[in-house]
């Protein structure tokens, strides 16, 4: 279970080991009680907490900084649109992309995708051409390829995983063909946890020719990037999963692809000029970028990247992997409890079903003791098929997290198989 696919080129000297109650000092929302008790938050694949810093920096922007960016001339426009694009220059850091013109920001993964989908698909795919995805994605790496083959008349594939939730390597690759326009897959499954091997996917992919987008949504607070090293086409995530603010996200894409896709909106800002018969749009990532941003967003997206930078992704994982061995192992030992997604190759998410206990149930009881978890089907319902459930209890990690709040966990979970049975 070791959550690594390569180190990324902005990794500063961590703090090592993580000293996870010095962390846990910068996050004021766990420092409050729910319903009496501790806040034990397990719910870190939804979205993540915001460190005082995010906080404080959001605060700081519209205190003394914000004004509308890249279209004034004054002093204050010109200093919030120098801290919104070093916040792209810490995107591209970040994650090892090659120019900060690479990096465009979106509200997030959602619609990261759909802008490819509406842009680079619009453009390459045609009818009876076919999109290739897997079992494991979330319905927002499902519902824009299934938009697109509906306008288009593509066929979309999904390659199979096996019962532990790890993707199957030679059946993926025989499901490419000169018809395959694009591959579409999450580097770490946000229901099993799972991290795809993406530097072999994108091998095997490039072999035949199709270029590769990676849903990153789960993986980027967990795993080192660098996006160059993967060699991926396109690369998506969100900012509140990486302990950034809500409404903000960032679509990678090698410039060379960038440059020769079409605008995805149509506003202000994206254009070079504009008259009644003609409009000329501006250059990358400025043509998909229209009307205001989410600046504050952005700014806060910034600050998060070189909070988690700091404490080093390195430290980060290592701990992150203690931490999921011993949840496995906690959770394995309760009678009546089915682990679901069981990948060698797994980050700090836990999904499971237990027996007589509805997901939703066991959600509430745990929520008595101030224990938040998720339960659903997690926007994979055609994942929750293929292991013939309807829902499951999902418990997601992050590096705030501790043994004694699994211990707790766990002792929740005991508690509410035994009052059901």
């Amino acid at each position: 279970m070791r959550p690594s696919q390569g180190n990324g080129p902005n990794q500063r000297s961590p703090r090592s080991p993580l000293d996870v109650s010095r962390t846990r000092e910068d996050f004021p929302i766990l420092k409050q009680l729910v319903r009496g008790k501790p806040l034990v938050y397990l719910d870190n694949a939804a979205s993540a907490q915001k460190p005082q810093a995010v906080i404080d920096a959001l605060s700081h922007f519209y205190s003394t900084n914000y004004a509308n960016v890249h279209r004034g001339i004054h002093w204050l426009s010109e200093r919030a649109t120098e801290t919104f694009e070093a916040a792209r220059r810490s995107v591209q850091r970040f994650i090892g992309a090659a120019e900060a013109n690479e990096i465009i920001f979106v509200r997030g993964t959602t619609e990261a995708i759909n802008l490819v989908a509406q842009t680079y698909g619009r453009t390459h795919v045609q009818a009876g051409d076919e999109i290739l995805i897997s079992t494991m994605e979330h319905h927002s790496n499902i519902v824009p390829w299934q938009m697109l083959c509906q306008a288009t008349g593509a066929v979309l594939r999904v390659a199979p995983i096996n019962d532990e939730g790890e993707l199957l390597l030679d059946e993926f690759e025989k499901l490419l063909h000169p018809r395959t326009k694009l591959v579409a897959i999450a580097h770490v499954s946000n229901v099993l946890g799972t991290i795809n091997p993406i530097r072999k996917i994108v091998e095997i992919a490039h072999r035949h020719q199709v270029p590769v987008l990676v849903d990153g949504a789960q993986a980027a607070p967990h795993v080192a990037l660098d996006v160059q090293a993967l060699d991926c086409d396109f690369y998506a995530f969100s900012g509140h999963k990486l302990f950034g603010p809500t409404g903000v996200g960032v679509l990678y894409g090698k410039a060379s692809l960038l440059e020769a896709m079409p605008p995805y909106q149509g506003g202000g800002h994206m254009i070079q000029s504009v008259t009644f018969e003609k409009t000329i749009y501006n250059k990358v990532p400025d043509r998909f970028e229209a009307g205001t941003p989410n600046i504050a967003g952005v700014v806060g997206l910034g600050v998060a990247i070189d909070y988690v930078s700091e404490i080093g992704l390195e430290a980060i994982t290592a701990y992150e992997r203690e931490l999921l061995a011993y949840a496995m192992d906690q959770l394995s030992r309760i009678s009546g409890l089915r682990l679901i997604g069981t990948a060698k190759e797994k980050a700090g998410v836990l999904s499971f079903v237990a027996d007589e206990v509805h997901p939703h149930d066991l959600g509430t009881i745990l929520d008595n003791e101030g224990i938040a978890i998720r339960a659903g089907h997690h926007c994979a319902q055609p994942l929750m098929s293929r292991f013939g459930v309807l829902a499951t209890a999902r418990a997601s990690l992050a590096f705030y997290n501790t043994r004694e709040e699994i211990d707790a966990l766990t002792t929740g979970i005991r508690t509410a198989i035994e009052f059901f049975t």
